[in-house]
């Protein structure tokens, strides 16, 4: 075998080992490690010339740092978010380092279909084209709570929300020769499996932390799902984790561990670094179906107990559409 090969093999079976370790490979060590190891080059400043992304829940933590670098490649960059001045304030922000009035602010509360229907119709209506979309936005609930339309808040904001988002978007997407979407996940959805008949976390007492792991399982199940259903329209549909990064919501939500991690918390500049790379990069355009951390695919399972199967995927897609109130944006492709 070549010398080359045995160095790449060399290289992929101590990256496997580096994940498997989990508290390693999803802090800033295993990020620090994997950019000497693979030779990471950043994209080149004009990579997003040209291009529009939306990103949802773009006014602080992983949201806000992938704004500043899309904007730095050049997008045009939609921010979607509930809160009108913090938008305008990120909005300001940005013009005021890049000089171009190319940020758009649209208000949209995830968790209502009301909401997103206003918001995607003022987009299609205003906007010529879009690349690339950031599912980004999300929360965790401590008190089980429902949206508008009566889904369980944590499923509507992190599920049930950005799909119809997705759906009404597909006009504007499939204008462009290669569009993206990308869902930010999170490695707790690791921990749950799910079950299409009980989506809406219906156990008591209600546990925050699970509901929204649960969400971000169905997310990940979803983003295959897309994948594998609208593969022939040229958009790709990936999920990512950005691993333990320190963010304002982790603080909050976890502040236990927000407080014992913290020396080896990543940044957000390095939680962010696989969106912008599946963003912006040309190699990543020819990659949809799949969990990345770091650059690389990563298994979508870690213990066979939590393993959603092609059918739940199934069930889970046909629930979640009768739940957007949208046709199934499948049905025609």
């Amino acid at each position: 075998m070549p010398l080359s090969r045995l160095q790449s093999l060399g290289v992929s079976l101590f990256d496997g080992f580096l994940e498997q370790t989990v508290g390693a490979s999803w802090s800033s060590v295993g990020f620090d490690v994997r950019r000497r190891l693979f030779g990471w080059t950043p994209a080149p400043d004009d990579a997003l010339d040209g291009r529009t992304v939306l990103v949802t829940g773009p006014t602080s933590g992983i949201g806000r740092a992938v704004s500043d670098e899309l904007a730095a490649l050049g997008a045009r960059v939609i921010l979607v978010g509930r809160d009108a001045e913090r938008l305008a304030k990120v909005r300001d922000e940005l013009l005021n380092q890049h000089g171009e009035d190319r940020f758009p602010t649209v208000v949209a509360d995830m968790s209502s279909l009301r909401s997103i229907e206003s918001a995607a119709s003022l987009i299609l209506q205003t906007e010529a084209r879009l690349d690339i979309i950031i599912d980004n936005a999300g929360a965790i609930f401590h008190a089980r709570e429902e949206s508008p339309d009566g889904i369980e808040c944590t499923l509507a904001t992190l599920v049930v929300g950005p799909f119809a988002l997705i759906s009404r978007m597909l006009p504007l997407l499939e204008r462009s020769r290669a569009a993206r979407v990308v869902a930010v996940t999170s490695g707790g959805m690791y921990t749950q499996g799910s079950d299409p008949d009980d989506l809406e976390t219906t156990p008591d007492p209600f546990d925050g932390t699970r509901a929204y792991a649960r969400a971000k399982r169905v997310q990940v199940s979803l983003a295959r799902e897309w994948a594998r259903r609208l593969g022939a329209t040229g958009i790709t549909f990936n999920a990512m984790h950005p691993g333990w990064t320190d963010t304002p919501g982790l603080a909050e939500a976890l502040p236990w561990f927000h407080q014992l991690m913290g020396p080896i918390l990543r940044t957000p500049a390095q939680g962010v670094d696989t969106l912008v790379w599946l963003a912006a990069a040309p190699e990543a355009g020819h990659l949809s179906g799949k969990l990345f951390l770091d650059r690389r695919p990563r298994p979508f399972d870690r213990v066979p107990w939590t393993r959603v199967s092609a059918l739940d995927r199934r069930r889970l897609w046909d629930r979640v559409v009768a739940l957007a109130g949208v046709p199934d944006p499948s049905s025609e492709h």
